[in-house]
């Protein structure tokens, strides 16, 4: 935090703690401030720039809520990693970070057969009961939890297993294998954090998530996947071009 000046304008009526948090966070996004890199405390801070602590706290506070710092006990304050943004494509969260240099990583949590309930029956154009194989992961970018991933599939030439999908993307796998992904239907919300996904993605229990639910069909018309994802909100977005008709 050394390296940063922050000029106040003390005679301005814009609130001096927001001063510092615009300052900040324009460094943030010039990289003067890369990700990782630690703020000086509190006191420190306030010391240099002549302020009071709940002045200085209330700036921090407002980035940590717009997501671009994080507390960390015995640590202290740092800039969170980049967010992610991803165009709305057919491809694997596993290929568009690997194209945007995120280093993804993925651990797979749980995969096995299980009996298809009435939704995913009826999106896979299965008949209900049928067995699917269902996946659940936990996909990284640059060392932090990104996102949760659940996917179900009808049974498929692929040899989908935890050492496979630990070291390749889904969508790279079913390529592979000869299926010809086409086209896909997908629903973009949000929620909050459940308690098991605050505790997978390193988030406060009810964290504002982003969600994605997407069947994914290939060139034949029938549905190859489903799955349904959420994403830490902090570290992702998603970015669509539209096009006037």
């Amino acid at each position: 935090m050394s390296e940063l000046e922050i000029d106040l304008d003390r005679s301005s009526p814009v609130p001096l703690y927001f001063q510092v948090a615009e300052q900040i966070s324009a460094a943030i996004s010039r990289g003067v401030l890369p990700p990782g890199s630690r703020l000086d405390n509190e006191i420190e801070l306030a010391g240099r720039l002549g302020l009071s602590r709940p002045t200085i706290r209330q700036a921090i506070q407002y980035l940590v809520d717009k997501g671009l710092l994080v507390r960390k006990r015995g640590v202290g304050t740092q800039v969170v990693h980049g967010q992610v943004k991803r165009s709305v494509e057919l491809t694997s969260l596993y290929d568009d970070l690997r194209r945007a240099g995120q280093e993804p990583a993925t651990r797979v949590l749980s995969i096995g057969p299980v009996a298809a309930d009435e939704q995913v029956s009826r999106v896979l154009g299965l008949a209900p009961g049928a067995e699917v194989l269902r996946i659940e992961r936990l996909r990284y970018a640059g060392g932090e939890p990104l996102a949760v991933l659940h996917n179900w599939l009808p049974p498929g030439p692929a040899d989908l297993t935890a050492a496979v999908l630990e070291e390749r993307g889904l969508y790279e796998v079913l390529r592979s294998a000869g299926v010809r992904l086409r086209v896909a239907n997908q629903r973009i919300g949000a929620k909050a954090a459940t308690p098991a996904e605050a505790r997978l993605l390193g988030e406060r229990r009810g964290a504002p998530l982003l969600t994605m639910a997407r069947t994914t069909y290939d060139d034949q018309g029938k549905a190859v996947e489903h799955g349904a994802h959420v994403y830490r909100a902090s570290h992702y977005s998603l970015e669509v071009t539209l096009i006037e008709r």
